[in-house]
């Protein structure tokens, strides 16, 4: 085989959870230009909607579910709209989240539950729901949105509940992928450093940039398309030796 027909995906389809924005919004379209077929699921219907709309225009076959990944049967209901819509399920992207970035002693117990049931129980969630489908079919891909936050403690912002979490997504990750693996189902994950979004140019968040910058080798924020690449490798045949692992697109900033 040719090397470039290994990430190849046409006529797969992708669910991509909080695909509505950001970047679920751009790996759901690095998905939809090597050929997905696309779900764009989000808590936000109306944007996830518009995105589709978008993705219309560019040619890609997609369709938006409303759905809230913290929400046992939501996550049933959006995982049997994709099958019942393209009739399988062969790549599954579990990257809605959250982040109150809310120092440890401040962390009330609602953030802490609230944070953990999206991050981490609603990946489980999405990943069971998802998972079941690809063992019957014999065949599919997960990969989690992780973060670097959950191998180092970014700072100076403050977010325990947050690293938590990620860390915590990383290695249901690996547990997932050892079980599933002899099955033909791969589960690996993704862990961006700061990818120049619309959160990261938040007034939230814009004053910190002048700290994080010299934390970077390549002093200079990722941008989305940086990811892109990674995405369609992890869903493709290319990466078909590869599971468990949690692959870090930061700049370099975990190796500091």
């Amino acid at each position: 085989m040719n090397v470039l027909d290994q990430f190849k995906i046409e006529n797969r389809v992708a669910l991509i959870t909080g695909g509505a924005q950001g970047i679920g919004k751009a790996l759901a379209i690095a998905l939809g230009q090597a050929g997905a077929k696309l779900a764009i699921a989000d808590i936000n219907v109306n944007m996830a909607e518009a995105t589709v709309s978008e993705m219309h225009s560019a040619g890609f076959d997609a369709f938006a579910i409303k759905a809230n990944v913290a929400d046992q049967n939501s996550v049933k209901e959006m995982v049997a709209s994709v099958v019942k819509h393209f009739g399988s399920l062969d790549i599954a992207f579990n990257n809605a989240g959250v982040n109150y970035n809310s120092a440890a002693e401040d962390t009330t117990m609602e953030e802490w539950d609230k944070t953990f049931n999206i991050n981490l129980r609603g990946v489980f969630m999405c990943c069971q729901e998802e998972g079941r489908v690809m063992l019957k079919q014999g065949k599919g891909v997960i990969i989690n949105m992780a973060s670097m936050g959950g191998r180092l403690v970014p700072h100076p912002q403050k977010q325990a509940a947050y690293n938590s979490a990620k860390a915590g997504v990383a290695h249901l990750t690996r547990s997932l992928a050892t079980e599933w693996a002899p099955h033909g189902v791969r589960v690996n994950s993704l862990s961006p450093g700061f990818i120049n979004t619309e959160l990261l140019q938040s007034n939230a968040l814009k004053h910190l940039h002048e700290v994080w910058m010299p934390q970077i080798p390549v002093d200079k924020f990722g941008e989305v398309e940086d990811l892109q690449g990674t995405i369609v490798y992890l869903a493709s045949d290319a990466s078909a030796y590869m599971i468990g692992q949690d692959v870090v697109i930061d700049g370099g900033v975990t190796v500091w």
